[in-house]
């Protein structure tokens, strides 16, 4: 699909500026998680078929970040995928971190402290260079949620490897613009309600073979089995040998948002994405006077910023104390030049 096309599906009213935020649905997802609501308020099905949503998400997302179907574990949230990573790690194993990361990341290593993993952090852009012969973890988000960022994966994975150490990812604002080859690191997570326009209450982990032997699957469930539908009771314990081992009981209305989401932004393809994005951004730097970025994401100071644009009626966010805007496949250029004239001309 092209993605002029792609763009009609959208419905923003005025100016939107923060899908780092969260993201907006298009038409296709909108409608089917109505049409299941109705279905659900009238008793007019049973729940089966909206539970083959979780599935089809879960194609789309590995279709997304080059990897196999059964390399994905579906959940609800980062935190708790990457918990499940944490808490299988050995005890006194050394995680290093970014200093200012999100704390989705960060706080579910920094909760095994009672079991002796260790946290160390280190400036973002120099990321690389703090990985030693003593680093057994490296976690990091691939863009930062407060400015936008772009962390150097090649570099971080290279060192990594060098120092024989896991690399863990957190992917929430980078896939559905920015293209993501999860098969480099060991476990990729990301939540599926920014840049993937889908509900809150998805999210997705990949995970290396190797690794995905070492997680134990604490939150061991009927869905987690080889046969959903022939797993309901009793002893004894039977998982997949795929991701899905991981996988919680879905919610089943927030899946069927998230499918035709995940597949729409499949079809444009994320280079598409990449390229309108960034160029948005850049567009909208340039405007403010800055040097161009790689990032959808900008974050900059602008006195009274954020007052400036809802006096205009555009919707941005402010995070670390600087305004965030973010620019996504509905976003347009009159959309950037409306924000530039309210904030500098």
């Amino acid at each position: 699909m092209r993605l002029e096309d792609a763009q009609t599906l959208f419905e923003p009213e005025g100016v939107y500026l923060n899908t780092a935020s969260y993201g907006l649905p298009p038409r296709p997802a909108w409608d089917e998680l109505q049409r299941v609501l109705d279905e659900w308020r009238h008793g007019r099905t049973s729940w089966e078929p909206w539970s083959e949503a979780t599935d089809r998400a879960r194609r789309a997302f590995a279709r997304l970040v080059g990897v196999r179907e059964d390399d994905v574990a579906e959940g609800a949230t980062v935190s708790q995928l990457l918990g499940l990573v944490a808490g299988s790690l050995p005890a006194g194993t050394r995680v290093l971190a970014p200093e200012h990361d999100f704390t989705s990341l960060l706080f579910p290593f920094l909760a095994q402290a009672g079991r002796g993993i260790e946290v160390r952090t280190a400036p973002l852009d120099r990321l690389a260079e703090a990985v030693t012969s003593e680093t057994d973890v490296v976690a990091a988000s691939v863009v930062q949620s407060a400015d936008g960022f772009v962390l150097d994966v090649d570099a971080v994975v290279d060192a990594a490897r060098a120092a024989d150490a896991l690399v863990v990812l957190d992917a929430t604002q980078a896939v559905g613009w920015l293209p993501v080859d999860a098969a480099r690191a060991d476990a990729v997570a990301c939540h599926a309600y920014k840049w993937l326009c889908s509900p809150r209450g998805t999210a997705f982990m990949t995970l290396s073979e190797e690794l995905r032997e070492r997680v134990r699957p604490d939150q061991a469930n009927w869905w987690a089995g080889p046969d959903q539908f022939g797993t309901y009771y009793g002893t004894p314990l039977r998982l997949a040998e795929s991701a899905r081992r991981l996988d919680i009981s879905p919610a089943w209305f927030p899946w069927v948002g998230t499918a035709p989401a995940l597949e729409l932004l499949a079809d444009v393809g994320v280079e598409a994405v990449h390229e309108h994005d960034v160029a948005l951004a850049n567009r909208f730097r340039a405007g403010l006077g800055l040097e161009p970025g790689n990032s959808a994401i900008v974050s900059t100071d602008v006195p009274g910023a954020q007052e400036r644009l809802e006096r205009a009626g555009i919707l941005a966010a402010v995070r670390a104390g600087s305004l965030r805007a973010s620019f996504h496949l509905y976003t347009t250029e009159a959309d950037v030049d409306a924000a530039l004239d309210a904030l500098v001309r």
